[in-house]
């Protein structure tokens, strides 16, 4: 791609030849990605409009409260990140370029508005028809629409918003294209209604400086901040549900993250290290042009002093404090700055409230827990539209190293005295010398 800017903004164009991209294979395409189409609809008008469609309006939220620099910056990483979406999914487009608080994609791809909503950082997407910006053009390409898309015996409502300099009104935008709907349909032979409270088709008109854009409904996007914005974090995976939901959470905060996998084996199944390895394949596909790295660390080894040197019922918390400081060179070596965990708070044994206290205890680790105050049926609704719960309801066997009757409220002291049975700082360098790096 190339980045073109000036004062007014920038425009992306594809550095791929359109044709040859729109035939390339799509078997790889992603899947389990959050479409929520507001006013979409399954009629002939709808498929009509989306054929003469020739641009997509992407909205942003919390990016136009920043300072102009950073916003800057946001606004053309974000711009990078769709274009790697698209590319990934190989949907073509001609020209993308940025407005104040918009961006806009020229294409007749209607795909283009699913795949920009699932870019971190966009509140919502539209496939809409441009005009230009005046009364009558903007009047002329409603009535089209209006034609096609209301069927006799329907109501309709024209939404008008302006922004820029203009001799008339967002009112005086909603009454004339209403009007040359209104005269339209009724050459038509059709009985029109206008209602403006709950009608059965609407018609929006967003008039700007340059262009006006008509369009028929809205995608939800995923909302956040642009991925790569907020610099990189470690995250522990561990394939289960928890994990890598709260690893998505961070990276809609703009956030990129580095998995690492803890291997437990011999006290963890294969099945396990497949499971979590195809949850990070999963979130990579919310990541195009960003390449993770993955870091897997043996830590059977560790287990294994636990269990033998330790009292039994500490093994969890011992083995979660091994895979902090483990998480912690990582961070250290990657010059991230956190470590992201799945816990939520009194969900299992290991976190309650004296536990998670216990774990941390002594250790000067920045921790982020992205799910603390989350139940399980609201991780389980985040994991399917993610796309990663299948892969973590697989069948992966229990990790045999966990103690019949765990700590449940653990004594914090307590905890860092049964460390000085070992020798942590020989187990964590063993460890990281095992560790293998990874690109999945």
């Amino acid at each position: 791609m190339s980045i073109k800017g000036d004062s007014d903004g920038i425009e992306l164009k594809s550095s791929f030849d359109i044709d040859k991209k729109a035939k390339r294979d799509h078997k790889n395409m992603p899947d389990n990605f959050i479409h929520n189409v507001d006013n979409s609809s399954p009629d002939p008008s709808s498929r009509s409009f989306e054929k003469k469609a020739n641009v997509v309006i992407i909205r942003y939220g919390e990016l136009a409260l920043k300072s102009s620099g950073v916003r800057n910056w946001y606004e053309k990483m974000l711009m990078k990140n769709i274009a790697a979406m698209l590319d990934s999914r190989c949907i073509p487009y001609s020209l993308m370029r940025r407005e104040w608080g918009r961006i806009f994609i020229e294409t007749t791809d209607p795909r283009v508005a699913g795949a920009a909503a699932d870019v971190f950082g966009v509140v919502s997407t539209s496939t809409a028809l441009m005009a230009e910006p005046d009364l009558e053009n903007a009047a002329e390409t409603c009535a089209l629409l209006g034609v096609d898309l209301i069927q006799e015996g329907e109501s309709f409502a024209i939404r008008a918003r302006r922004s820029g300099n203009h001799p008339f009104s967002s009112a005086d935008i909603g009454k004339t294209c209403g009007d040359a709907v209104w005269n339209a349909l009724e050459r038509e032979g059709k009985n029109p209604r206008v209602d403006l409270s709950s009608p059965d088709k609407e018609i929006f008109v967003e008039m700007r400086q340059n262009l006006a854009y008509v369009y028929l409904g809205t995608v939800r996007g995923v909302g956040g901040l642009p991925l790569g914005t907020q610099g990189s974090m470690v995250v522990l995976i561990s394939g289960g549900l928890d994990s890598p939901v709260a690893a998505w959470l961070m990276m809609k905060r703009g956030v990129m993250i580095i998995p690492i996998y803890c291997n437990n084996s011999p006290y963890a199944e294969d099945a396990a290290r497949e499971r979590a390895f195809d949850c990070i394949r999963q979130l990579q596909k919310w990541a195009p042009g960003h390449q993770f790295t993955t870091y897997e660390v043996p830590h059977g080894p560790n287990l294994k002093s636990f269990i033998e040197i330790c009292n039994r019922k500490n093994t969890c918390l011992l083995c979660k404090r091994m895979m902090y400081r483990e998480a912690y060179e990582v961070m250290k070596k990657e010059g991230a700055s956190g470590i992201i965990t799945g816990s939520s708070l009194g969900q299992v044994a290991s976190q309650t409230a004296a536990n998670m206290h216990a774990e941390v205890y002594q250790l000067a680790i920045p921790l982020y827990h992205p799910l603390i105050a989350f139940d399980k049926n609201e991780i389980v609704d985040l994991a399917r539209k993610i796309g990663t719960y299948d892969i973590s309801s697989r069948s992966a066997g229990s990790c045999a190293a966990v103690p019949e009757r765990p700590e449940v409220k653990a004594n914090y002291d307590l905890i860092v005295l049964e460390e000085k049975k070992l020798d942590i700082e020989f187990l964590v360098s063993d460890a990281l010398k095992a560790t293998k790096v990874l690109k999945l």
